[in-house]
Protein backbone atom coordinates (compact mmCIF):
# COMPACT_ATOMS: atom_id res chain seq x y z
CA UNK A 1 0.00 0.00 0.00
CA UNK A 2 3.16 2.48 1.15
CA UNK A 3 6.88 2.60 1.42
CA UNK A 4 8.72 3.98 3.88
CA UNK A 5 12.28 5.21 3.32
CA UNK A 6 14.94 7.15 5.85
CA UNK A 7 16.74 10.40 4.04
CA UNK A 8 18.86 13.05 4.99
CA UNK A 9 18.22 16.31 6.24
CA UNK A 10 15.90 16.13 9.10
CA UNK A 11 13.56 18.69 9.02
CA UNK A 12 14.02 20.41 5.69
CA UNK A 13 13.86 17.10 3.97
CA UNK A 14 10.68 18.26 2.65
CA UNK A 15 9.78 20.30 -0.15
CA UNK A 16 10.07 24.00 0.39
CA UNK A 17 11.61 24.11 4.13
CA UNK A 18 15.20 25.61 5.18
CA UNK A 19 16.93 25.89 8.62
CA UNK A 20 19.98 26.53 10.65
CA UNK A 21 21.34 27.34 13.90
CA UNK A 22 23.86 30.45 14.61
CA UNK A 23 25.36 31.30 17.71
CA UNK A 24 24.11 34.43 19.57
CA UNK A 25 25.92 34.31 22.69
CA UNK A 26 23.44 32.83 24.64
CA UNK A 27 25.81 29.93 25.43
CA UNK A 28 29.80 29.96 26.06
CA UNK A 29 32.39 29.41 23.58
CA UNK A 30 30.47 30.44 20.60
CA UNK A 31 27.92 27.33 20.67
CA UNK A 32 24.92 27.33 18.43
CA UNK A 33 22.04 28.46 20.42
CA UNK A 34 19.84 29.96 17.79
CA UNK A 35 17.91 28.09 15.30
CA UNK A 36 15.32 28.70 12.49
CA UNK A 37 12.82 26.75 10.98
CA UNK A 38 11.21 28.47 7.56
CA UNK A 39 8.98 27.73 5.05
CA UNK A 40 8.81 29.42 1.36
CA UNK A 41 4.95 29.12 1.60
CA UNK A 42 2.53 29.54 4.37
CA UNK A 43 1.82 26.33 6.38
CA UNK A 44 -1.06 24.62 8.36
CA UNK A 45 0.60 24.33 11.63
CA UNK A 46 -1.07 22.20 14.67
CA UNK A 47 0.63 21.99 18.36
CA UNK A 48 0.52 19.92 21.77
CA UNK A 49 2.19 21.75 24.40
CA UNK A 50 2.90 21.09 27.91
CA UNK A 51 0.34 20.42 30.49
CA UNK A 52 2.41 22.07 33.15
CA UNK A 53 0.01 24.97 34.38
CA UNK A 54 2.99 27.23 34.62
CA UNK A 55 3.53 26.96 30.75
CA UNK A 56 6.13 28.95 29.39
CA UNK A 57 5.50 32.52 27.71
CA UNK A 58 6.17 30.99 24.06
CA UNK A 59 3.17 28.56 24.44
CA UNK A 60 0.97 31.63 25.70
CA UNK A 61 2.36 33.98 22.90
CA UNK A 62 1.43 31.43 20.40
CA UNK A 63 -1.95 31.21 21.34
CA UNK A 64 -2.68 35.02 21.17
CA UNK A 65 -2.83 34.06 17.08
CA UNK A 66 -6.55 33.23 16.11
CA UNK A 67 -7.57 30.06 15.47
CA UNK A 68 -6.69 28.61 11.94
CA UNK A 69 -3.75 30.77 11.41
CA UNK A 70 -0.97 30.11 9.36
CA UNK A 71 2.89 30.51 9.41
CA UNK A 72 5.65 30.24 7.93
CA UNK A 73 8.77 30.82 10.69
CA UNK A 74 9.83 28.97 14.26
CA UNK A 75 12.35 30.87 15.82
CA UNK A 76 14.16 28.35 18.41
CA UNK A 77 16.86 29.37 21.06
CA UNK A 78 18.44 27.54 23.62
CA UNK A 79 19.55 28.07 27.57
CA UNK A 80 16.89 30.13 28.49
CA UNK A 81 13.25 28.91 28.55
CA UNK A 82 11.49 32.10 29.02
CA UNK A 83 9.26 30.69 31.66
CA UNK A 84 8.00 32.77 35.02
CA UNK A 85 8.79 35.81 33.38
CA UNK A 86 5.35 37.39 33.31
CA UNK A 87 3.90 39.95 30.74
CA UNK A 88 7.05 41.29 30.20
CA UNK A 89 8.14 37.51 28.26
CA UNK A 90 5.57 37.59 26.36
CA UNK A 91 6.20 41.50 25.17
CA UNK A 92 10.14 40.21 25.07
CA UNK A 93 8.37 37.47 22.20
CA UNK A 94 6.60 39.96 20.46
CA UNK A 95 9.77 42.67 20.06
CA UNK A 96 11.88 39.75 19.28
CA UNK A 97 9.45 38.74 15.98
CA UNK A 98 8.80 41.87 15.06
CA UNK A 99 12.34 42.90 14.61
CA UNK A 100 12.65 39.52 12.78
CA UNK A 101 9.90 40.82 10.54
CA UNK A 102 11.61 44.30 9.56
CA UNK A 103 14.57 42.01 8.75
CA UNK A 104 13.02 39.51 6.75
CA UNK A 105 9.43 41.12 5.45
CA UNK A 106 8.14 37.77 3.94
CA UNK A 107 8.12 36.30 7.63
CA UNK A 108 4.84 35.50 8.52
CA UNK A 109 3.34 34.64 12.10
CA UNK A 110 6.51 33.64 13.36
CA UNK A 111 6.13 31.19 16.49
CA UNK A 112 9.06 31.27 19.18
CA UNK A 113 10.09 28.38 21.07
CA UNK A 114 12.54 28.34 23.64
CA UNK A 115 14.25 26.02 26.50
CA UNK A 116 16.95 26.59 29.34
CA UNK A 117 16.59 27.57 32.56
CA UNK A 118 13.37 29.05 33.97
CA UNK A 119 12.71 32.13 35.62
CA UNK A 120 15.09 34.01 33.64
CA UNK A 121 14.22 37.00 31.02
CA UNK A 122 14.66 36.37 27.81
CA UNK A 123 18.01 38.07 26.25
CA UNK A 124 16.30 39.60 23.55
CA UNK A 125 19.36 42.16 22.53
CA UNK A 126 21.32 39.11 21.90
CA UNK A 127 19.35 37.14 20.24
CA UNK A 128 18.26 39.92 18.10
CA UNK A 129 21.90 40.53 17.26
CA UNK A 130 22.34 37.16 15.80
CA UNK A 131 19.30 38.20 13.15
CA UNK A 132 22.12 39.13 10.59
CA UNK A 133 23.33 35.34 10.65
CA UNK A 134 20.14 33.92 9.20
CA UNK A 135 20.06 33.01 5.44
CA UNK A 136 16.53 31.86 5.23
CA UNK A 137 17.74 30.03 1.89
CA UNK A 138 20.07 27.36 3.77
CA UNK A 139 19.57 23.92 4.78
CA UNK A 140 21.56 22.57 7.10
CA UNK A 141 19.59 20.82 9.12
CA UNK A 142 22.70 19.36 11.85
CA UNK A 143 23.55 23.06 12.86
CA UNK A 144 19.49 23.69 13.81
CA UNK A 145 19.11 19.92 15.60
CA UNK A 146 22.21 21.52 17.67
CA UNK A 147 21.34 24.63 18.33
CA UNK A 148 18.42 23.75 20.31
CA UNK A 149 20.09 21.06 22.76
CA UNK A 150 20.48 22.09 26.61
CA UNK A 151 22.08 19.11 28.25
CA UNK A 152 21.40 16.88 25.44
CA UNK A 153 24.62 14.29 25.00
CA UNK A 154 23.64 13.93 21.04
CA UNK A 155 21.17 15.89 18.33
CA UNK A 156 17.95 14.01 17.41
CA UNK A 157 16.61 14.51 13.48
CA UNK A 158 14.87 11.87 11.45
CA UNK A 159 13.42 12.65 8.29
CA UNK A 160 11.63 9.93 6.02
CA UNK A 161 9.87 10.00 2.16
CA UNK A 162 6.66 7.81 1.95
CA UNK A 163 6.35 6.25 -1.35
CA UNK A 164 2.66 5.17 -2.34
CA UNK A 165 1.40 2.73 -4.79
CA UNK A 166 0.95 5.21 -7.52
CA UNK A 167 4.54 6.06 -7.55
CA UNK A 168 4.07 9.40 -5.73
CA UNK A 169 5.60 10.53 -2.27
CA UNK A 170 5.80 12.72 0.27
CA UNK A 171 8.31 13.49 3.05
CA UNK A 172 8.41 14.22 6.58
CA UNK A 173 11.44 15.53 8.41
CA UNK A 174 12.02 16.40 12.35
CA UNK A 175 14.59 18.03 14.93
CA UNK A 176 13.60 17.34 18.66
CA UNK A 177 15.41 17.93 22.01
CA UNK A 178 15.01 16.42 25.18
CA UNK A 179 17.09 14.69 28.06
CA UNK A 180 15.89 15.71 31.04
CA UNK A 181 12.52 17.05 33.16
CA UNK A 182 10.88 14.30 31.08
CA UNK A 183 7.51 12.92 32.19
CA UNK A 184 5.14 10.65 30.58
CA UNK A 185 2.41 13.43 29.87
CA UNK A 186 4.11 15.39 26.87
CA UNK A 187 7.93 14.37 27.79
CA UNK A 188 9.79 17.42 28.15
CA UNK A 189 11.03 18.14 24.93
CA UNK A 190 10.88 20.50 21.91
CA UNK A 191 9.80 18.70 18.64
CA UNK A 192 9.44 20.42 15.33
CA UNK A 193 7.84 18.41 12.44
CA UNK A 194 7.82 19.39 8.68
CA UNK A 195 5.58 17.45 5.83
CA UNK A 196 4.84 18.55 2.27
CA UNK A 197 2.12 15.74 2.60
CA UNK A 198 -1.20 17.56 1.68
CA UNK A 199 -2.25 16.66 4.87
CA UNK A 200 -6.06 18.61 5.30
CA UNK A 201 -5.97 21.17 8.34
CA UNK A 202 -9.00 18.66 10.07
CA UNK A 203 -6.88 15.54 9.97
CA UNK A 204 -3.59 17.39 11.86
CA UNK A 205 -4.76 17.52 15.72
CA UNK A 206 -6.43 14.18 15.54
CA UNK A 207 -3.10 12.41 13.78
CA UNK A 208 -0.84 13.49 15.91
CA UNK A 209 -3.04 13.58 19.07
CA UNK A 210 -2.39 9.67 18.55
CA UNK A 211 1.12 8.92 17.53
CA UNK A 212 1.91 11.40 20.42
CA UNK A 213 0.19 8.68 23.10
CA UNK A 214 1.87 6.01 22.25
CA UNK A 215 5.37 7.60 21.96
CA UNK A 216 5.70 11.11 23.66
CA UNK A 217 3.47 10.59 26.42
CA UNK A 218 4.78 7.17 27.08
CA UNK A 219 8.24 8.40 27.97
CA UNK A 220 9.89 9.16 31.23
CA UNK A 221 13.55 10.30 32.43
CA UNK A 222 12.77 11.60 35.81
CA UNK A 223 8.87 12.34 36.06
CA UNK A 224 8.96 16.28 35.88
CA UNK A 225 7.02 18.31 33.73
CA UNK A 226 8.88 21.13 31.96
CA UNK A 227 7.05 24.31 31.26
CA UNK A 228 7.66 24.35 27.68
CA UNK A 229 6.94 20.99 26.13
CA UNK A 230 5.82 21.52 22.77
CA UNK A 231 5.28 19.39 19.21
CA UNK A 232 4.75 21.50 16.54
CA UNK A 233 3.40 19.80 12.82
CA UNK A 234 3.64 22.19 9.76
CA UNK A 235 2.36 21.25 6.61
CA UNK A 236 2.82 23.30 3.36
CA UNK A 237 1.19 20.97 1.18
CA UNK A 238 3.74 20.59 -1.56
CA UNK A 239 3.90 17.59 -2.65
CA UNK A 240 0.24 17.52 -3.46
CA UNK A 241 0.22 13.80 -2.02
CA UNK A 242 -1.27 12.73 1.46
CA UNK A 243 -2.77 9.22 2.54
CA UNK A 244 -3.86 9.15 5.75
CA UNK A 245 -2.88 5.78 6.61
CA UNK A 246 0.53 6.25 5.48
CA UNK A 247 0.63 9.75 6.64
CA UNK A 248 0.21 8.11 10.18
CA UNK A 249 2.48 5.47 9.48
CA UNK A 250 5.14 7.36 8.91
CA UNK A 251 4.41 10.35 11.93
CA UNK A 252 4.49 7.18 14.75
CA UNK A 253 8.00 5.87 13.22
CA UNK A 254 9.02 9.47 13.40
CA UNK A 255 7.58 10.21 16.93
CA UNK A 256 8.85 7.02 18.10
CA UNK A 257 12.42 7.24 16.78
CA UNK A 258 12.65 10.53 18.62
CA UNK A 259 10.53 10.01 22.21
CA UNK A 260 13.15 6.86 22.31
CA UNK A 261 16.32 8.65 21.93
CA UNK A 262 14.88 11.16 24.42
CA UNK A 263 15.16 8.36 26.81
CA UNK A 264 17.81 7.20 25.74
CA UNK A 265 20.08 10.16 25.91
CA UNK A 266 18.07 10.70 29.46
CA UNK A 267 20.27 13.05 32.14
CA UNK A 268 22.72 10.10 33.71
CA UNK A 269 21.44 7.56 31.79
CA UNK A 270 22.86 4.50 30.20
CA UNK A 271 20.15 2.73 29.31
CA UNK A 272 16.65 2.34 27.47
CA UNK A 273 14.32 0.20 28.72
CA UNK A 274 10.87 -0.20 27.68
CA UNK A 275 7.86 -1.29 30.34
CA UNK A 276 5.53 -3.95 28.93
CA UNK A 277 2.22 -3.90 30.79
CA UNK A 278 -0.11 -6.76 29.23
CA UNK A 279 -3.25 -8.73 30.22
CA UNK A 280 -4.65 -5.54 32.51
CA UNK A 281 -8.09 -5.29 32.39
CA UNK A 282 -8.51 -2.05 30.91
CA UNK A 283 -6.47 -0.24 28.72
CA UNK A 284 -6.03 2.72 31.12
CA UNK A 285 -4.94 0.19 33.91
CA UNK A 286 -1.96 -0.84 31.42
CA UNK A 287 -0.79 2.67 30.76
CA UNK A 288 -0.89 3.48 34.70
CA UNK A 289 1.07 0.56 35.41
CA UNK A 290 3.81 0.85 32.72
CA UNK A 291 4.32 4.27 33.55
CA UNK A 292 4.26 3.57 37.29
CA UNK A 293 7.41 1.38 36.74
CA UNK A 294 9.24 4.11 34.31
CA UNK A 295 8.66 6.49 37.13
CA UNK A 296 9.93 4.49 39.86
CA UNK A 297 13.15 5.94 41.89
CA UNK A 298 13.66 2.20 43.31
CA UNK A 299 12.95 0.35 39.98
CA UNK A 300 15.47 3.23 38.30
CA UNK A 301 18.00 2.90 40.62
CA UNK A 302 17.91 -1.10 40.52
CA UNK A 303 18.48 -0.72 36.86
CA UNK A 304 21.12 1.55 36.93
CA UNK A 305 22.88 -1.00 39.62
CA UNK A 306 22.01 -3.99 37.16
CA UNK A 307 20.38 -5.78 39.84
CA UNK A 308 17.35 -7.31 38.58
CA UNK A 309 15.22 -6.86 41.61
CA UNK A 310 11.92 -8.22 40.58
CA UNK A 311 10.40 -7.84 43.75
CA UNK A 312 10.68 -3.46 43.13
CA UNK A 313 8.61 -4.15 40.16
CA UNK A 314 6.26 -6.02 41.77
CA UNK A 315 6.03 -3.69 44.68
CA UNK A 316 5.42 -0.68 42.14
CA UNK A 317 2.68 -2.79 40.36
CA UNK A 318 0.83 -3.43 43.27
CA UNK A 319 1.20 0.21 44.44
CA UNK A 320 0.15 1.68 40.97
CA UNK A 321 -4.10 1.08 42.09
CA UNK A 322 -4.55 -1.07 39.31
CA UNK A 323 -6.29 -4.40 39.80
CA UNK A 324 -4.29 -7.03 40.22
CA UNK A 325 -3.03 -10.31 42.32
CA UNK A 326 0.19 -11.93 42.79
CA UNK A 327 -1.58 -15.52 41.69
CA UNK A 328 -1.99 -14.05 38.23
CA UNK A 329 1.27 -11.77 37.65
CA UNK A 330 4.09 -12.62 35.41
CA UNK A 331 7.57 -11.00 35.29
CA UNK A 332 9.94 -11.40 33.23
CA UNK A 333 13.23 -9.43 31.74
CA UNK A 334 13.25 -10.03 27.89
CA UNK A 335 12.40 -13.48 27.78
CA UNK A 336 13.56 -14.62 31.02
CA UNK A 337 10.65 -15.75 33.71
CA UNK A 338 11.69 -14.26 36.94
CA UNK A 339 8.22 -14.54 38.72
CA UNK A 340 5.31 -16.50 37.37
CA UNK A 341 1.46 -16.64 38.79
CA UNK A 342 3.02 -16.93 42.79
CA UNK A 343 5.64 -18.82 42.06
CA UNK A 344 9.88 -17.50 42.81
CA UNK A 345 11.49 -18.86 39.60
CA UNK A 346 14.98 -16.17 40.49
CA UNK A 347 17.55 -19.11 41.00
CA UNK A 348 20.33 -18.31 40.50
CA UNK A 349 20.78 -19.43 37.32
CA UNK A 350 17.89 -17.07 35.75
CA UNK A 351 20.00 -14.49 38.22
CA UNK A 352 22.56 -14.69 36.03
CA UNK A 353 20.80 -14.22 33.18
CA UNK A 354 18.64 -11.38 34.32
CA UNK A 355 21.81 -9.61 35.08
CA UNK A 356 23.20 -10.27 31.57
CA UNK A 357 20.44 -8.85 30.14
CA UNK A 358 20.41 -5.84 32.42
CA UNK A 359 24.38 -5.02 31.20
CA UNK A 360 22.69 -4.25 27.77
CA UNK A 361 21.84 -0.39 26.89
CA UNK A 362 18.34 -1.43 26.22
CA UNK A 363 16.02 -4.29 27.12
CA UNK A 364 12.58 -4.71 27.94
CA UNK A 365 10.54 -5.84 31.08
CA UNK A 366 7.36 -7.44 31.01
CA UNK A 367 4.65 -7.65 33.27
CA UNK A 368 1.56 -10.03 32.42
CA UNK A 369 -1.47 -8.67 35.29
CA UNK A 370 -2.79 -11.92 33.71
CA UNK A 371 -6.47 -10.48 34.40
CA UNK A 372 -7.55 -9.14 30.69
CA UNK A 373 -6.40 -8.73 27.62
CA UNK A 374 -5.25 -4.92 27.26
CA UNK A 375 -1.72 -3.68 27.23
CA UNK A 376 0.75 -0.40 27.07
CA UNK A 377 3.99 -0.32 26.71
CA UNK A 378 6.01 3.15 28.41
CA UNK A 379 9.72 3.61 27.98
CA UNK A 380 12.01 5.17 30.21
CA UNK A 381 16.00 4.65 31.72
CA UNK A 382 18.43 3.99 34.98
CA UNK A 383 19.14 7.11 37.33
CA UNK A 384 22.57 7.09 37.97
CA UNK A 385 25.11 9.15 39.63
CA UNK A 386 25.42 11.61 36.37
CA UNK A 387 21.67 13.28 36.98
CA UNK A 388 22.54 14.53 40.06
CA UNK A 389 25.48 16.26 39.29
CA UNK A 390 24.13 17.41 36.10
CA UNK A 391 20.90 19.37 37.89
CA UNK A 392 23.24 20.11 40.97
CA UNK A 393 25.11 22.42 38.28
CA UNK A 394 22.20 23.30 36.20
CA UNK A 395 22.34 27.22 35.95
CA UNK A 396 26.03 27.16 35.75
Amino acid sequence: MFNLFPIDNGVCAPEGFYCNGVSAGLKANSQLDLAFIYADSLCDVEAIFTQNKFCAAPIMHYKEYQEGFKTNFILINSKNANALTGNEGINNIKEVLSTLQQMFPNVTNPIMSSTGTIGVQLPKEKIISAFPLFKLDTKNNQNAANAIMTTDRFNKTIAFEVFLDDGKSFRIGAICKGAGMINPSLATMLCFITTDAAIPKEDMRPLLLKASKTTFNAISVDGDTSTNDTILLLTNHKSGVYHKEAFLFALEKLMHKLATDIVRDGEGATKLVAFEIKGAKTQQEAEKCAKALSQSLLVKTALFGCDPNWGRIASTIGASGIECSPETLEIYFDDICVYSKGKILFDDINEEKATRILKQDSFKILCDIGLGKESFIAYGCDLGYDYVKINADYRT
